[in-house]
């Protein structure tokens, strides 16, 4: 009796020992989740994650907060989630520029979209359009072409800023249409939309959700849709493409990102809860209104095949154009 007694004594010590090896890890998430946005309130990409940090709650049993860390083309939001914790209680709602783009145009960053993060889930794509003032004498892509190529450098494009969606669209269009269409740059879209609708500026390369009331006023003339395929919010609008640009696809796309390191069963859980949510008719009603087109795929594979994809696209434009950010 006096052996087992010390036999049992000496198991259940050794259980102890080893308990926290046996234990299981604490579920996730623990506290509120914060889904970064890399620009400021007020635009498209701040509502859709508010759309999605509202639909999230009840799905992960915490609160998910949208917090606003804008500068530097989207490169300080981007570079603190890089930093933060990889526990998934901080994501990066990310589009195009940082988790693309960026490293080909900005020559430092402090972050790098492929070793910083890990995909979660791509959210869907914003289809741009090419709108022009109906005081450019062209209805359609041919005629715009062969005016522009008739006037070498006496066109312009507005864009949001140097190195925007809207920016790269116009460097794209001068490479694959061989046209010399000067580049006008301005603090935000509505700046540069407000010059396209008095002249000032020819044409631009905006977001459909943007362009779309005043294209039905008649304020502005569309020739066509930058995606690859047309948008849903302009569907009797064809794409650049269908109208002999070849290889031309300029839409945002947008995806959310976790920290490099962070746990695989975490990544799994958020991305299952993202793709559920993605499917309820409320928020995909929500998002289309914000001009949004669904992922091909909402699995993390398929959003780090397009980051490799985009970063190798325009990391060829930029490298041709010569286009920089300092």
């Amino acid at each position: 009796m006096q052996r087992r007694t010390c036999l049992i004594v000496a198991l259940a010590a050794a259980f102890a020992a080893t308990g926290p090896a046996w234990a299981q890890p604490a579920p996730y998430p623990q506290k509120t989740v914060s889904l970064v946005v890399p620009y400021a309130p007020g635009g498209p990409t701040d509502a859709m994650a508010r759309i999605l940090a509202t639909a999230m709650r009840p799905l992960l049993g915490q609160t998910m907060i949208v917090e606003n860390k804008a500068g530097a083309g989207a490169n300080i939001g981007a570079e603190f989630v890089a930093r933060a914790e990889a526990d998934g209680h901080t994501l990066l709602f990310g589009t195009s520029a940082p988790l693309a783009i960026n490293p080909s145009l900005y020559p430092r960053l402090g972050y790098d979209p492929v070793k910083h993060f890990s995909p979660v889930i791509q959210i869907g794509h914003l289809p741009n359009v090419l709108v022009v003032h109906p005081g450019v004498p062209a209805r359609n892509l041919k005629e715009l072409i062969a005016h522009a190529r008739a006037h070498p450098g006496k066109l312009s494009f507005a864009s949001s800023g140097s190195g925007a969606s809207s920016h790269l669209a116009g460097v794209l269009f001068n490479l694959r249409a061989g046209t010399d269409i000067q580049h006008i740059p301005y603090k935000g879209t509505g700046p540069a939309l407000n010059d396209l609708l008095g002249g000032q500026v020819a044409m631009s390369f905006t977001d459909v959700l943007t362009a779309l009331p005043h294209i039905q006023a008649g304020k502005l003339r569309v020739l066509g849709v930058t995606s690859a395929s047309r948008s849903r919010a302009l569907p009797g609008v064809p794409t650049l493409m269908e109208q002999g640009l070849k290889d031309f696809d300029a839409s945002v796309f947008f995806g959310i990102v976790a920290p490099s390191g962070t746990p695989q069963e975490v990544v799994t859980r958020l991305n299952a809860a993202f793709a559920q949510v993605l499917q309820q008719p409320e928020v995909r009603q929500r998002l289309a209104d914000q001009g949004l087109e669904p992922p091909p795929q909402t699995t993390p594979a398929q959003l780090a095949v397009t980051m490799r994809s985009e970063a190798a696209k325009w990391r060829e434009v930029i490298r041709v154009s010569g286009a920089r950010v300092d």
